[in-house]
């Protein structure tokens, strides 16, 4: 890779340490890393001129299902909650092919990145009887196409509708193909190194929905191997109810039992926490994936951010499944934040610069990523670059920290770059026809649908 100098940006900001904006400022990319950022200009291979532009790190997106893509905007969905959701939408699922994962994983990160996205996690965890073998492959390729950073999980479900869970039980599976599974992709995949393009979770779906023992084995798997563990977990009060009457234990207690607490462990959702179970996830840094806009569409609650962030809770930022959102934009999820806490804490709400910083920073300790989330010399250059002379933009430009979240972006914005490559430009996908790829894309929903 040659080199790459972004000149003269109207702001930078960094999201370091020291919170800093740099203004009239050039950075220098080598390879896929920042090398330098200054006042001086540098030699480079290509330039891009940013004397107009807004330039932010990349945001990190710690909570997918991206093979929601295919099942956006249903009417017989839209006033249920999750559980009936659940029950629903996993009829429509349990159809999954490899090519509906394939081509549904394009069209979430296609979204996420023209929306400055540059590192998503996602979490997949429905794996029919039939063909189901390199569904997480299919992702790692659809992520490599396009050219974001992937981190997979090996999702899983072992309980059934005939043992007490949600699922038809034509997508659960057993204890050893699910370990056997997880070691062959973290075997194949999972790169530690910094500036890494793939790594992988182990994700076990939800406390009413897999067993006990696959939690309890996943975590020993994922230790020994050095890899981090998800699930979801306090989304609802039904969750609560259920992990109460079944295992006589609140689900952050019921983790705890699984040995499911640690800075290696971050939950999806995270709402119905009560002060103890504040506490314990501070002292035990485990994390949590605020999903604001699936939270609201499914009427599960508020999550207690204002709180997290006071405690020293890690907080990352997600679009969860889109069909619990209708979209793969982080950039709507950082305004919708804002907003949403707004109204519910009033001054004790996180500032716009708070939420890019969950969005940012945020992401990259959920994932356990020290090279990413901030614009700093040395980091992977993950950025992306908004034009504020735009009409939308006019007016606006006082305070660059927190003019997504205030102000909001209605529009793509102008590049995305990762890992030193620009794959976002103009608003538009670098290498792929976007037309192409949405018929193709379009042509697949349809083939799953029929079905």
């Amino acid at each position: 890779m040659g080199s790459l100098l972004i000149r003269n940006a109207q702001a930078i900001v960094t999201v370091d340490a020291g919170d800093r904006v740099l203004e009239r400022t050039n950075i220098l990319i080598e390879g896929n890393r920042i090398t330098k950022m200054g006042k001086d200009m540098y030699e480079a291979d290509r330039v891009i001129d940013a004397s107009q532009m807004f330039v932010y790190p990349g945001l990190v997106n710690v909570h997918h299902h991206l093979y929601q893509t295919f099942t956006r905007n249903l009417p017989q969905v839209q006033k249920l909650e999750l559980f009936d959701w659940l029950r629903y939408l996993y009829e429509i699922w349990k159809g999954i092919t490899p090519d509906t994962v394939y081509h549904s994983s394009l069209t979430g990160i296609a979204d996420l990145m023209k929306n400055g996205c540059t590192t998503v996690f996602d979490h997949h965890y429905v794996f029919p009887q039939q063909n189901s073998a390199h569904f997480i492959d299919k992702q790692f390729e659809a992520a490599e196409r396009l050219g974001i950073r992937f981190v997979a999980s090996r999702g899983s479900m072992t309980l059934g509708k005939d043992q007490g869970g949600l699922p038809p039980m034509s997508v659960v599976q057993d204890l050893d193909t699910i370990l056997a599974d997880s070691e062959r992709l973290i075997d194949r995949y999972h790169d530690a190194s910094a500036g890494s393009m793939r790594q992988v979770v182990l994700a076990p779906c939800s406390p009413f929905s897999v067993s006990a023992e696959l939690m309890r084995e996943s975590a020993k798997l994922a230790r020994a191997k050095g890899v981090r563990l998800h699930t979801h977990l306090a989304e609802t009060k039904n969750e609560e109810a259920y992990t109460l009457e079944r295992f006589g234990m609140r689900p952050l207690a019921y983790m705890e039992s699984l040995d499911w607490l640690g800075s290696d462990v971050w939950y999806a959702h995270g709402i119905h926490f009560n002060d103890e179970e504040m506490r314990v996830l501070a002292q035990t840094q485990t994390g949590v994936a605020h999903c604001p806009i699936s939270n609201m569409k499914l009427s599960s609650g508020i999550a207690r951010v204002p709180e997290m962030l006071n405690m020293g809770i890690p907080v990352g930022l997600a679009v969860d499944g889109s069909a619990s959102n209708d979209g793969s934009n982080l950039l709507e999820e950082l305004r919708v934040a804002y907003l949403l806490h707004r109204l519910q804490s009033s001054a004790q709400a996180p500032s716009g610069y708070d939420l890019l910083k969950i969005a940012t920073r945020g992401g990259a300790e959920i994932l356990g990523r020290s090279d990413i989330g901030s614009l700093e010399v040395g980091k992977a250059a993950d950025l992306f670059m908004v034009r504020v002379d735009h009409i939308d933009a006019v007016g606006t430009q006082t305070d660059p920290k927190s003019w997504l979240a205030t102000v909001g972006l209605k529009r793509p914005v102008d590049y995305t770059i990762v890992a030193g490559k620009v794959v976002v430009e103009n608003g538009r996908l670098v290498g792929e026809d976007e037309e192409r790829l949405a018929m193709d894309c379009q042509a697949s929903f349809e083939r799953f649908m029929q079905q």
